[in-house]
C-alpha cells in the first residue's frame, strides 16, 4: 500500500509545552524519527481581543496564547532534524516587509539544507495589519507585490530590480539565496486562501501548492483542485506538480488511540479528490503533552500502513 505523506501542524503551545518553546525541539525529533512527512507552524504577529471575528468557526484559542515566531522556531527545529520537511501554514506575509522576508526565508532554506515549504496567506484579523501599520484595505495588494519581488530576489541573477505599487527597489543583492530553485519561486510557496479564479491564477504563477481552508469540502476541494490544474496547464506547467495539503479527519476511538483502518479509508477518499499531503493538527487531538510521542508513533504507523 502506498505511504502517506502527512503533515504535523504544532500548535497549543499552552496546554502541550506549558509555553516552553525548547520542549517543541523533542517533538520534531519524534516526529522524525516516526517519519511524519512534514512540521508545520502557524503564524499570529499580535492576537486581538475579538478572536469572535475568526470567520471559520470558533477560534481555538484565547488572545493570550503564544504564536511564537514560525521562521525562528522553525530555525531551530532545522538545528535537531535533517530529513522531515519545514513549513509555514500560514505566514501572515504582508506583515513582513518583503525584503527582509526574502533574506529570512533564504536563510532558513541555506539552514536546513533546502527543506522549507513556505505558506503564505493574508490571514483575517485587522489589529495585525494595524499592528505593523499595514492598511488592512491594501493587503492583497501587498500580498501580491511581495510575491513578485520575492521571486525576483530568488531566482534573478543579481543585482536585482522590482517595481511595483507598495514594493520597489533598484539593483540589490540580497544575500544568501535559497538552497532550493522551484520553478516559480525558489523556495516552494503554498498558497493558504480559497481557489477563486483570482487566486488560482495567482497560485499558478507563484505557487508550488494549495492549503485549501480546514472548513473546504470534498466537493469544494474536487472543483479547487480542477481550476488549479486547468490553470496550471494554461501557464505551461505540470499539473500533477502541483501539491494540494488539506485536513486528514483521523478516526479517534473513545480512549484516544487513533483507528488506522478507518483513517486510512479516510485519507484515501482525499487522495482520490487530488489531495497529495494529508495534515493534523497536534493541539487539535490532545489535551496534554503526555501523549503526544503515542500519537506521533501511531501517525507514523498510519503513514506506512
Amino acid at each position: 500500500m502506498t505511504a502517506l505523506e502527512l503533515s504535523l501542524t504544532i500548535s497549543g503551545f499552552t496546554r502541550l509545552f506549558d509555553r516552553d518553546l525548547r520542549a517543541v525541539l523533542d517533538v520534531a525529533r519524534a516526529a522524525e524519527d516516526a517519519g511524519i512527512h512534514q512540521l508545520v507552524l502557524a503564524d499570529h504577529v499580535v492576537m486581538g481581543a475579538r478572536t469572535d471575528r475568526y470567520p471559520y468557526g470558533r477560534f481555538p484559542y484565547g488572545p493570550d496564547e503564544p504564536w511564537p515566531e514560525p521562521l525562528t522556531l522553525l530555525a531551530g527545529i532545522a538545528a535537531v532534524t535533517a530529513r522531515t520537511r519545514l513549513a509555514t501554514g500560514i505566514l501572515i506575509s504582508p506583515l513582513r516587509p518583503a525584503v527582509l522576508l526574502a533574506k529570512t526565508a533564504a536563510t532558513l532554506d541555506q539552514l536546513c539544507e533546502g527543506r522549507l515549504d513556505l505558506g503564505v496567506g493574508v490571514g483575517w484579523q485587522r489589529e495585525e495589519y494595524a499592528a505593523v501599520g499595514v492598511p488592512w484595505a491594501e493587503r492583497h495588494q501587498h500580498f501580491d507585490d511581495q510575491l513578485g519581488a520575492l521571486a525576483a530576489l530568488w531566482t534573478t541573477e543579481p543585482p536585482v530590480s522590482f517595481q511595483s505599487p507598495t514594493v520597489t527597489f533598484d539593483e540589490i543583492w540580497c544575500e544568501p539565496r535559497p538552497l532550493q530553485q522551484h520553478p516559480a519561486t525558489a523556495i516552494p510557496v503554498w498558497f493558504g486562501v480559497a481557489a477563486t479564479e483570482a487566486h488560482v491564477a495567482r497560485m499558478a504563477t507563484h505557487g508550488a501548492g494549495w492549503l485549501p481552508i480546514h472548513t473546504t469540502t470534498t466537493d469544494d476541494l474536487r472543483g479547487g483542485i480542477a481550476r488549479l490544474r486547468a490553470a496550471c496547464a494554461a501557464a505551461g506547467r505540470a499539473p500533477e506538480s502541483f501539491g494540494v495539503r488539506a485536513g486528514l479527519p483521523l478516526a479517534v476511538r473513545d480512549d484516544g488511540t487513533i483507528d488506522l483502518d478507518e483513517s486510512r479509508a479516510r485519507a484515501t477518499t482525499l487522495l482520490d479528490v487530488g489531495v497529495t499531503t494529508l495534515a493534523v493538527g497536534l493541539g487539535r487531538h490532545l489535551g496534554d503533552a503526555r501523549d503526544a510521542h503515542r500519537f506521533i508513533a501511531a501517525l507514523g504507523e498510519l503513514s506506512r500502513a
